[in-house]
């Protein structure tokens, strides 16, 4: 970004992030002009405490894919830009699941490590969330999660080498620059996993299922004010459907539908039986049924569009418009039973926000 886009930036963002936090036309003015001189003599500028807490939480209410943004002002930001080795990262990566986890009662978080400097070499994390399972090529299929693959393979070839089974848990992989990847592997301890039952038909617990708690995204970069944290991983708590209907139910992951089909005794002959829907349902009500069963927060795809409402009507009355990705925002069971799926967003991407990016450079193993 040239010194021009970085300072129009900067500016935007400390408008309105001291317009939300009331500070006097003196501060504004002042820091303004520290920003000014820093991008004109370094290039760059650095964010106050107050500037990343802020700006993190305008990331979180800017994300376009998040039906959870009622509750952004809630996040805890974990400031992390001191971090220098992969073994302080991990250290810190550890805090923060054992933060948000808090016993179940889990906690909207972000650690941010230092942002991208060109020319210097950057703290990575390669795993898409903190917490994942594995998954292994084998003759008779995939054993544990397909998404897992190529991080199991990175990981093998790093010298971790898991359990086998369904639901090992892998390790973080962390990289600084050019350096070999590290893995690390997380304390079990620190690590809250459900056993799935259902209330009424006990062969469910026949699968032998199990999930893990809290889902922290660790690969998007976050932009704030021009500045690109590559590390930031955040979050929030499950909805039900992220996992009864996506993790365990798409063939292209856990694909458990014929199976919790066959337990149920469905009538699979055919597609209009709807057995696929029925197997769906009740899936999705061992899920939200186990993880209260355990204290473990989670919401159900009906009360996290109601929560959503909730905050487009706190933003109308800030005068702030929503953005949202439609296609992202729709549970993905019985949407039309919701006020999203009958509503329309702007989807153009606001700053601060969350943003895909590229892995970091494969490791020569």
């Amino acid at each position: 970004m040239e010194h021009r886009e970085l300072l129009a930036a900067a500016e935007r963002f400390i408008h309105t992030c001291y317009g939300e936090l009331e500070k006097t036309p003196q501060e504004l003015e002042k820091r303004l002009q520290e920003v000014r001189e820093s991008i004109a003599a370094h290039g760059t500028y650095e964010h106050t405490a107050e500037e990343l807490r802020h700006g993190a939480k305008m990331a979180w209410r800017n994300s376009n894919r998040c039906i959870g943004r009622f509750f952004w002002e809630t996040l805890h930001v974990f400031n992390a830009r001191e971090v220098k080795t992969e073994e302080q990262m991990a250290k810190a990566l550890f805090h923060h699941i054992e933060y948000a986890t808090n016993g179940g009662k889990i906690r909207p978080t972000i650690t941010v490590f230092a942002p991208h400097r060109e020319g210097q070499p950057q703290l990575r994390i390669w795993n898409h969330q903190l917490i994942r399972y594995a998954g292994y090529e084998t003759e008779y299929g995939v054993l544990g999660d397909p998404a897992s693959l190529a991080l199991t393979r990175l990981c093998e070839s790093l010298g971790w080498q898991g359990e086998g089974t369904h639901f090992d848990i892998l390790p973080l992989v962390l990289q600084l620059g050019d350096n070999r990847p590290q893995f690390f592997e997380i304390p079990r301890e620190l690590v809250i996993e459900v056993p799935i039952v259902h209330p009424e038909h006990a062969s469910i617990a026949d699968l032998q299922l199990k999930w893990y708690g809290v889902p922290i995204v660790a690969d998007m970069r976050m932009e704030i004010g021009g500045i690109n944290y590559l590390s930031a991983p955040f979050n929030g708590w499950y909805m039900g459907t992220e996992i009864g209907a996506r993790n365990f139910a798409d063939e292209q992951r856990y694909n458990l539908l014929p199976k919790v089909a066959d337990l149920l005794n469905l009538d699979t002959s055919r597609e209009s039986t709807l057995w696929r829907d029925k197997a769906l349902i009740e899936l999705n009500v061992a899920v939200l049924h186990s993880f209260r069963e355990q204290g473990v927060s989670i919401v159900d795809h009906h009360t996290a569009s109601q929560q959503f409402q909730r905050f487009e009507e706190r933003e109308k009355k800030k005068e702030r418009a929503v953005t949202g990705d439609w296609t992202w925002l729709i549970p993905p069971i019985s949407p039309a039973a919701t006020h999203i799926f009958h509503s329309s967003y702007d989807n153009r991407m606001e700053s601060p926000n969350f943003h895909y990016q590229a892995k970091p450079d494969s490791p020569q193993i």
